[in-house]
């Protein structure tokens, strides 16, 4: 287990401009624990685990994402909606008013690293204003030994004061709150949002740009983990489809939950030293490793709490963004170190509320590097004023928001990766069957645990033509049968029991692909662009 140790190392935060001399360094999940209990920020529910709630912002706000435009980035980050440049001398500026906001506050300081290969360790200082934002980065981050403590080093600092509010005018952002990457400065500034999630992404956006372009490493937004021959799987997937779910399996061995690198030493390994799991509607019975996690040392976010402690997982009433973070050793069988071996299989998940797309199919090389750059799942729509019909929800390399460079660059690392170690690769749906959302039902999720280990037992990994079926619209192989599922829950058409209405909607998304692809068709080989579906004219 990682050390918990309390530290009496006393250190400054003056080289940072934070003058403050209440500092609490290196603290262990307990301390924080308690002290968020004590200032009011947070309960004890009935696991054990804390509570909190994160304020305004309960979920991440793409819009207020910013990257410095200087030397280092202006050639090389893809700029536009997702990467919003931000002026170098106007993040001086306001990252004087953050550290000076701090100057009289009592602060919460953690070094840890990320990157569980050595060979492409970063770390990294953490100044927090809430003592539970850094209980979360000791979940989140992996956390270095009291001897390495001793000669640590940070590379990237991260300063996170979600009581900061900026001034639009003046600060030039968009509104009061903010998240800032320096890749001069090497500082991750985050204000006005109290949402932890914005931490560990602020990382793993510059390990998006660090990786690919430094260290010639493929950085990716998924999930992964070992079987009993040391096959390493990798689940690739937006918020909601599954990652977290389908990775935490009692029979193979969790590397990690969200993000992984992929390098040219054949191996996989996580950046991060926990799990950051959703909990709309967990339950013991269905996700029983992320249920028996939630204890002492993990913090559950925006859930609501009966006065005797307990969580109710199904109430959505702040929102449906409900999560939980967690070191990983709160999970029994993991990957000691979190590293593994070139992937066997790659899944690629999304919810497709459309309910036309197969629960699983095997794809083509091209047809594996259209979805990834396509990133696919769908939003549900409310049911105000009898709306009901699901929108497609398209984000580049399952992770866009995430990405500063140009999502084919990452599409053309993976393919090439995929070719040298002869991965098969597999799409699934873990959304709708039997209709779009509202009139089918969501694919049984024992139904898509038989199928991921059917793959990876080996029952679907040879491709013979017989044994599937190349679906009309989309042309990706859909298995005939597979052990533990019912053959008609294999087709998505001989669900819907409706031809007519089935490809009317399947042409209605095969479309949405083509036309969000567009966006994309200069930057792609024709190789890629041949792996799309087809095009239908209504």
């Amino acid at each position: 287990m990682d050390s918990n140790t309390e530290l009496t190392k006393t250190i400054s935060l003056e080289k940072y401009g934070i003058k403050t001399e209440k500092i609490n360094y290196q603290l262990s999940p307990d301390a924080l624990h308690d002290i968020a209990i004590e200032k009011g920020q947070g309960v004890e529910v009935n696991s054990g685990a804390l509570a909190i709630n994160t304020g305004k912002f309960t979920g991440r706000s793409p819009l207020d994402r910013f990257i410095v435009k200087d030397d280092i980035t202006k050639d090389k980050v893809w700029w536009g909606d997702i990467n919003i440049p931000f002026n170098s001398d106007d993040f001086d500026a306001l990252y004087d008013k953050v550290v000076d906001y701090l100057g009289d506050k009592e602060v919460f300081v953690r070094d840890a690293y990320a990157c569980a290969d050595e060979n492409y360790k970063l770390n990294i200082r953490v100044v927090n204003e809430y003592p539970w934002s850094n209980m979360f980065a000791y979940n989140m981050f992996l956390r270095p030994s009291d001897a390495e403590l001793e000669s640590f080093q940070e590379e990237w600092l991260v300063v996170n004061a979600p009581g900061f509010l900026a001034n639009p005018a003046v600060d030039k952002t968009r509104q009061a709150n903010f998240a800032i990457l320096d890749f001069t400065r090497k500082i991750a500034l985050i204000g006005g949002t109290g949402y932890t999630g914005e931490i560990k992404k602020g990382i793993f956006s510059a390990l998006n740009f660090i990786l690919p372009v430094f260290k010639n490493t493929l950085p990716m937004h998924c999930s992964a983990n070992v079987g009993k021959n040391d096959d390493t799987a990798i689940f690739f997937g937006l918020s909601g489809t599954g990652k977290t779910t389908l990775s935490a399996d009692p029979d193979r061995r969790l590397i990690g939950d969200d993000e992984h690198g992929w390098t040219n030493e054949n191996t996989v390994f996580n950046f991060e030293g926990g799990c950051y799991a959703k909990v709309i509607d967990l339950s013991s019975e269905k996700e029983p490793e992320i249920y028996n996690a939630i204890k002492r040392g993990a913090i559950l976010e925006n859930v609501i709490i009966d006065d005797k402690g307990a969580v109710d997982f199904g109430d959505t009433s702040i929102t449906q963004n409900t999560r939980v973070s967690y070191p990983i050793y709160h999970i029994e069988n993991i990957q000691k170190p979190s590293i593994g071996r070139n992937p066997k299989n790659i899944f690629f998940l999304t919810a497709d509320a459309f309910g036309v797309l197969p629960p699983i199919s095997k794809l083509t090389p091209s047809q594996a590097a259209y979805h990834f750059i396509s990133g696919y799942t769908a939003k549900v729509a409310g049911t105000e004023a009898g709306v009901k019909e699901p929108i497609p929800s398209f984000s580049a390399c399952f992770g866009a928001p995430f990405m500063p460079l140009h999502p084919t660059k990452y599409a053309e690392m993976l393919s090439t990766k995929m070719k040298e170690a002869g991965v098969n690769v597999w799409l699934v749906n873990t959304g709708w069957t039997g209709g779009p959302y509202g009139v089918g039902s969501r694919i049984k999720l024992k139904y898509t645990r038989a199928m991921i280990n059917a793959v990876l037992n080996g029952d679907l990994g040879l491709y013979n033509y017989d044994d599937y079926h190349i679906h009309s619209v989309f042309g990706v192989a859909q298995p005939r049968s597979c052990p533990g599922v019912p053959t008609e829950v294999l087709s998505p058409r001989t669900t819907w029991n409706d031809d007519e209405a089935y490809y009317k909607k399947a042409f209605t998304l095969s479309n949405a692909f083509r036309e969000n692809f567009k966006q994309f068709e200069s930057y792609a080989s024709e190789e890629i662009r041949r792996g799309g579906p087809q095009r239908y004219a209504f």
